[in-house]
């Protein structure tokens, strides 16, 4: 379980560093927009995202088993942290994320990292498609600019209460968030290795700044950003109340430990390289402690931002530590501008990363399957839309396990590779 870090370090030399220095930076501008939406999206406060994206990616890469993993705050824990905000509170949040940092660094221990190859990929492609749409859906709100109270946090409920909603509608709101869509993959087909997201975004908000526009700010609705971290604390540890978040710590654990072994396991195929699925694990116990300590959302691997690291050069751990300061830098430094990015902005933002999650290249190929591994895909995908991730995950993968157990002679899963 050693990091691996501790590898690349002793035949680190100033070309290495030069090159994961300005991956970090590319990776950071790419990270900030992302994990303020997150955070939102997901009905916390956008410092969280900030908090996430500093203390979780800085653990991440300091004891991670891989090269190049970039860890923060990512799109698949949306879902569930806003129903655990619903139903328990901020604090109920913080708490299961703690929890889950000791249930991720037990894993480890127990050498569990490797198991993940035999969760089936029907299964970890239904719920994914499935988040993806809550996703979509959760961001119609602030792209059409719709006056909604508190949004219902089912999905079967959100959706009239977006149609009783519509006489609001701010044609404003959606041009900018139509222009941040249209400008993110203008500049990804242009210059695929250029931070577009942060350029897209501010540019939009830029706009929206300068022409008067009626339309929402980070400001002006959650206030000024912070301009630091805040002090660590242990979340209460009530007994109770951890009884009845265990559910909710289970499901946080297994989308971290999933998601960031699955980033690794792509990452390794563009790097030639081999991540250590343990020390992997314990990297992802650390990163949520550590972020709940700081009051900071779920932690884990990011596969866009590790595929972008890659792709901007980055080739040791060095790469995500700087894009954590640099995130920091930018909390301290620039808060102030990041608090005047448009809402409708961010929410082009996650309808992209929304899209992507989803991988609709790879719809076709999904239906030319065997019925077993369509029907375990439709089903998981429904369960996520219409009930939550804690009975989709417990139901796909219960099954998901039966039919590998019928099928004996069947190998463990060969993954395909994402393009989130």
């Amino acid at each position: 379980m050693k990091p691996k870090i501790l590898t690349t370090l002793p035949h680190y030399s100033f070309p290495a560093f030069t090159a994961d220095a300005i991956a970090g930076v590319t990776v950071a501008m790419v990270a900030l927009p992302l994990s303020l939406a997150i955070a939102i999206a997901s009905g916390a406060n956008p410092a969280e995202g900030l908090i996430t994206a500093i203390i979780g990616g800085f653990l991440i890469s300091l004891l991670g088993g891989s090269r190049v993993q970039i860890g923060g705050p990512t799109g698949a824990f949306i879902v569930v942290v806003f129903g655990v905000i619903a139903t328990h509170g901020y604090d109920g949040l913080v708490l299961a994320t703690f929890m889950a940092g000791f249930i991720l660094i037990l894993a480890g221990w127990l050498r569990a990292g490797s198991l993940v190859e035999y969760v089936p990929e029907p299964v970890i492609n239904g719920f994914t498609i499935g988040i993806a749409v809550i996703i979509g859906a959760s961001q119609i709100k602030d792209l059409l600019g719709l006056t909604l109270g508190k949004a219902p946090a089912d999905f079967v409920e959100l959706i009239p209460a977006l149609w009783g909603a519509r006489a609001t509608f701010n044609p404003a709101s959606l041009a900018i968030g139509v222009a941040t869509i249209i400008g993110i993959i203008a500049l990804r087909r242009l210059w695929p290795r250029f931070p577009g997201l942060i350029v897209a975004v501010a540019v939009t908000s830029l706009i929206a700044y300068a022409a008067h526009l009626p339309v929402d700010t980070i400001v002006s609705r959650f206030g000024a950003l912070p301009d630091h971290l805040p002090a660590p604390r242990v979340p209460t540890l009530d007994y109770q109340r951890m009884i009845d978040l265990v559910p909710s710590a289970l499901v946080i654990a297994f989308l971290a430990g999933v998601e960031s072994l699955l980033s690794a396991m792509v990452a390794d195929r563009m790097i030639s390289g081999a991540h250590r699925p343990n020390a992997e694990m314990v990297a992802q116990g650390a990163a949520n402690i550590g972020s709940a300590l700081f009051g900071g959302l779920p932690a884990t691997g990011a596969i866009a931002r590790t595929a972008t690291n890659i792709r901007a050069g980055g080739r040791t751990p060095v790469a995500g530590l700087v894009h954590a300061l640099v995130v920091l830098l930018v909390m301290v430094f620039a808060s102030g501008l990041a608090g005047y990015l448009a809402m409708p902005a961010l929410a082009g933002l996650l309808m992209i990363t929304a899209w992507n999650m989803s991988e609709p290249h790879k719809w076709r190929g999904y239906m030319r399957a065997r019925i077993s591994d369509r029907v375990l895909l439709l089903l998981t995908f429904v369960l996520t839309v219409v009930t939550d991730l804690t009975i989709a995950i417990g139901v796909g993968v219960a099954l998901g396990l039966a039919l590998r157990l019928r099928r004996r002679n069947i190998p463990p899963e060969h993954w395909s590779e994402p393009d989130r």
